[in-house]
């Protein structure tokens, strides 16, 4: 698959500055993964929580399959260790440990549908019940995971109940790195993209993603050298002063 490069619509989007975030309101962040938040949208996070506005975070996946070898960290200490990142990862965004609702889908397996998908959506959805928020920030449709893809089809389905769904952006993870032609925006899509200006935050933002120490080499799971670590090539992505997010015209299904 291709990598994006400057020739991409990325960076022929428009820019707005970091006031920009005040205009959100309050906010969810569904995340497929613990580090998504930070890498795809932390300094959003981060300007959301300086203007004053309340930001929950909703971890779909239990993150265990990172370095699904290690025997030091069973599944349960690596989904322990993942999501503690995680909340330090959020602390440092300045959303509170409290604002976390965590679903527990399996990592690299969040299914599509079946009971557990049933039983996550209703838990996401009684969440924008109870405190419907100006905006929901969700992974972008056709990022390069499956996880990501079907994040962005349990948040349909989850918005699909409410009588009047929150603003809509979705942001931008793998889609730098693994994205093939068909996986990024196009006309058909009617999604208008932009890049924010997340300057004064960018340091907040990358020790958010230092957080992440499992994620990071040299890592924490080191009895698995063949689990997954961020190459440096992917990070710089996520280096610059700038975030990349698409919001639809109308309502859509992933696809």
């Amino acid at each position: 698959m291709s990598k994006p490069t400057p020739e991409t619509p990325f960076a022929a989007y428009p820019r707005r500055p970091a006031r920009f975030a005040a205009s959100l309101g309050s906010t969810v962040v569904v995340i497929p993964h613990p580090d998504d938040e930070a890498l795809g949208c932390g300094g959003l996070l981060a300007l959301l929580r300086r203007a004053g506005h309340a930001v929950r975070a909703v971890l779909v996946s239990d993150g265990t399959m990172s370095h699904p070898a290690s025997r030091a960290f069973p599944p349960a200490a690596r989904r322990a260790v993942r999501e503690t990142e995680l909340r330090l990862a959020l602390s440092i965004l300045g959303v509170e440990d409290e604002n976390l609702l965590t679903l527990g889908l399996p990592d690299s397996q969040v299914p599509g549908t079946g009971p557990a998908v049933e039983a996550a959506v209703e838990k996401l959805r009684d969440l924008l019940r109870e405190q419907p928020p100006a905006t929901i920030l969700v992974p972008w449709r056709r990022d390069s995971h499956p996880d990501h893809r079907a994040t962005s089809q349990l948040v349909d389905t989850a918005l699909a109940g409410l009588p009047t769904p929150p603003r809509r952006l979705e942001y931008v993870v793998w889609a730098w790195q693994r994205a093939a032609p068909a996986d990024l925006p196009r006309p058909a899509d009617a999604v208008t993209g932009f890049r924010l200006h997340i300057g004064p935050v960018l340091a907040q933002k990358q020790r958010a993603i230092a957080a992440h120490r499992s994620q990071i080499a040299p890592g924490v799971f080191t009895d698995d050298p063949a689990g997954f670590l961020l190459s440096a090539e992917m990070l710089a992505h996520f280096a610059g002063p700038y975030e990349v997010f698409l919001e639809p015209a109308a309502p859509t299904n992933a696809g």
